[in-house]
């Protein structure tokens, strides 16, 4: 019995550092394939002091929104790691109601935090939008 356990954690563990190396590796690619500021930075070499703070001010909610698609992208790997277990927890089960309760209530928590993570995006998008398009 402990060394069933003591597998089955293993393997839970190997699965979550799975999805963390697939996070970090789809953030760094990501970073990697926006243009990262060294042009930019070439750029405001040349420009005048004036010119320069114009941009700093117009790149602030592409720096916001760059941290909130960051964001939502943990939120995604934190909402399919806990349907995983989740769903985990219901198939093992083996007849036992309270563990079945434990999961159910972890899949439908974790779908409601989704549903409240996306109305909030969804809301700062909208005024966003009226804010800094005018």
């Amino acid at each position: 019995m402990i060394l069933k356990n003591f597998v089955k954690s293993k393997i839970l563990v190997l699965i979550l550092m799975a999805l963390v190396a697939v996070f970090i590796f789809s953030a760094a690619t990501s970073c990697l394939a926006e243009d990262t500021g060294v042009t930019k930075a070439l750029e405001g070499l040349s420009k005048s002091g004036a010119d320069l703070q114009n941009d700093k001010l117009q790149d602030f909610p592409a720096t916001i929104g760059r941290f909130v698609g960051a964001l939502l992208s943990f939120v995604g790997v934190l909402f399919l790691v806990l349907m995983i277990y989740g769903g985990f927890l219901w198939m093992t089960d083996r007849g036992n109601e309270d563990q079945v309760k434990k999961a159910k209530d972890l899949i439908q928590a974790a779908i409601i935090g989704l549903i409240i993570v996306l109305l909030a995006y969804a809301i700062t998008k909208y005024i966003g939008d009226i804010l800094f398009k005018g």
